[in-house]
């Protein structure tokens, strides 16, 4: 796995932690495909384009508004790992 493999795993990770952390039904159920989707991307042969990265970060700003401070945080953690990842892209 390549460094920015990891960073995108690691985003997943931080969205899977804090669908944990949240007592929304709906925010966990959003959180957790965020997660998977961003599982997939990293294991994918060929990465995510800007376009699909775009399209995942503002579906997580979306999702973060309605959180608690500590899920809210998860979540800009994965946003940020998601950024260092979309940086490598080329491209736009």
């Amino acid at each position: 796995m390549s460094d920015d493999d990891t960073a995108l795993q690691r985003a997943s990770d931080a969205l899977t932690e804090a669908r944990e952390t949240t007592d929304d039904p709906a925010a966990s159920e959003r959180l957790a495909t965020y997660a998977e989707q961003v599982e997939s991307m990293a294991a994918a042969a060929r990465g995510p384009d800007h376009g699909r990265l775009a399209r995942f970060e503002h579906g997580l700003h979306d999702v973060r508004e309605g959180l608690d401070a500590e899920a809210a945080s998860l979540v800009d953690e994965a946003l940020a790992r998601v950024r260092a990842y979309r940086e490598t892209v080329e491209g736009v």
